[in-house]
């Protein structure tokens, strides 16, 4: 093992860690963003298939 840095190897691999730490936090942040949204989305998305429609096509101008 001659003319390996231990020292260097092990900083260079501490900073891929902190590395990856940050991916998974800023990766974790959006999961936890996304999922009421999601959530929201499919309870709402029937509401407007329920209810009537406000225009008809009479009352468009240009077709």
């Amino acid at each position: 093992m001659e003319g390996v840095d231990v020292i260097g190897e092990l900083m260079r691999i501490e900073k891929k860690l902190e590395n990856i730490e940050k991916l998974l936090r800023e990766l974790l942040e959006r999961e936890e963003s996304y999922a009421p949204m999601k959530l929201s989305e499919e309870s709402l998305k029937e509401f407007p298939e329920n209810e009537p429609d406000m225009y008809s096509e009479k009352d468009l101008r240009m077709r």
